[in-house]
């Protein structure tokens, strides 16, 4: 039985970062999918499930052994019995309580050895059972692993968040500072203070606001993970992106190895192994059988004391149905229905994978771009309100000028972040839909 481990593709996901030195109580990616793939319930059930499918591959399930039995048995009868013959020359009997013991056990061998083929076909369904249910198991792998990968970054970016809201608070704090000391020495006003206070007030909200959301992204990832939901969860502190990604590679790589398209075509061979079966119930059915029966009956009253017989039997069964009601034509007509229906549902699925790999690298070559951009965003609105808080100490400038180019920097922040976390997910699902984030091991 194939074991299935899961690693990400070094050169696309790996998170170089995770090399570095880490803190004692930072989980990183790695030990995050670790994590994962050991203790969720959902791939536990699927792993349950690809050893039921290995199990039923068998030559005996699919038909072709033999079938033995043994039986034995012992009765033991005591009954009054009365007979009246109707010649007068022989007397009447009347026994009572008259015993009578039947000892019988044997044992019976029964081989089909020709079915019209089905037990061939059976075996055929049988195995690519089994390897349907290792691709299943292999797509909950894949499913929970886009899901930590998602989730996990989605923390480091709500954690980021809640750091720019943090370094925004000091600034609004500093702000205040400096509103007091201009009032306190006549240059400043009343209203120039309370309004920081306000904005400061209003900056404290947005950080607990955005805690609520750190806390609650953490509880969905302890989930996956099957830890404590009330278990710390620390992460690593920026999103790194891989290599960049070629939509026609992705596409090609989709075509060989995305699971669901290999899945789906596993279950087209089903039914084609379905419809073998139903076609080799038209022939005979072809059965050896033999077997050894002992058989002994003790009576204490009767014309015989004893009678005891044992032996061998063998012989050969041959057995058509002739008609069952035109029903093999009706399962064999639907079963090729079904064929059509799992092919039209793989044309339909390879379109569909196709189509949802071209919207989500538009979205990622989008991000990336958005990202440049935001980075010099960035850059700028940091310049900008370094000027704007100097010249507010200076007076040259009021308090709203001052929170207009606080508010841009924090925008420009989150427009980062966001960027950075949009390019991450829709790698992850790139990578999940070329088939690699998975990789199978023997």
């Amino acid at each position: 039985m194939r074991v299935f481990k899961p690693f990400l593709i070094i050169t696309m996901l790996l998170i170089p970062g995770a090399l570095f030195a880490q803190k004692a109580d930072t989980l990183d990616i790695n030990e995050a999918i670790r994590l994962g793939i050991e203790n969720n319930f959902s791939i536990q059930i699927a792993r349950n499930n690809q050893t039921i499918a290995s199990n039923n591959n068998t030559l005996g399930n699919a038909g072709f052994l033999p079938s033995v039995t043994a039986d034995a048995s012992l009765t033991n009868r005591i009954q009054d019995n009365r007979t009246v013959f109707a010649a007068g020359t022989i007397p009447d009997r009347d026994d009572r309580g008259a015993e009578t013991t039947v000892i019988n056990y044997g044992i019976d061998a029964n081989w089909t050895i020709f079915d019209g083929l089905s037990m061939f076909a059976v075996a055929d369904r049988l195995e690519i059972e089994s390897e349907r249910s290792e691709l299943e198991t292999q797509l909950q792998i894949e499913a929970v692993l886009s899901d930590i990968i998602s989730g996990y970054f989605q923390i480091v970016g709500q954690q980021q968040a809640y750091n720019v809201l943090e370094n925004t608070l000091e600034i609004s704090r500093e702000r205040i500072r400096i509103a007091e000391t201009k009032l306190d020495l006549g240059s400043g006003s009343k209203y120039d203070l309370l309004q920081a206070q306000a904005d400061f007030n209003a900056d404290q909200a947005a950080l607990i606001r955005t805690g609520t959301g750190l806390k609650q992204a953490k509880v969905l990832v302890n989930q996956i993970l099957a830890i404590p939901v009330d278990q710390k969860l620390n992460v690593q502190s920026f999103i790194q992106l891989g290599e960049p990604l070629d939509l026609d590679q992705v596409l090609s790589l989709a075509n060989e190895q995305n699971l669901q398209l290999n899945a789906a075509r596993l279950s087209e061979q089903v039914a084609a192994a379905e419809i073998r079966e139903i076609t080799g119930e038209w022939f005979p059915q072809i059965t050896l059988g033999g077997g050894y029966r002992f058989n002994r009956v003790e009576a204490s009253q009767g014309f015989s004391e004893l009678n005891e017989s044992s032996g061998f039997s063998y012989g050969i069964t041959a057995r058509v149905n002739l008609f069952d009601g035109l029903n093999k034509s009706r399962r064999r007509q639907n079963a090729s229905v079904e064929l059509k229906n799992e092919q039209i549902r793989n044309e339909e699925q390879h379109f569909e994978i196709n189509a949802r790999i071209v919207q989500t690298f538009e979205a990622y070559d989008d991000a990336l771009a958005l990202i440049q951009l935001e980075e010099e965003n960035l850059n700028i609105n940091q310049e900008s309100l370094d000027i704007a808080l100097e010249r507010y100490r200076l007076g040259t400038i009021n308090s709203v000028e001052l929170r207009e180019a606080q508010l841009s920097l924090l925008n420009a922040e989150n427009r980062l972040i966001s960027a950075k976390i949009e390019a991450k997910l829709a790698e992850t699902e790139l990578l999940r839909l070329s088939g690699v984030l998975v990789n199978r091991l023997d």
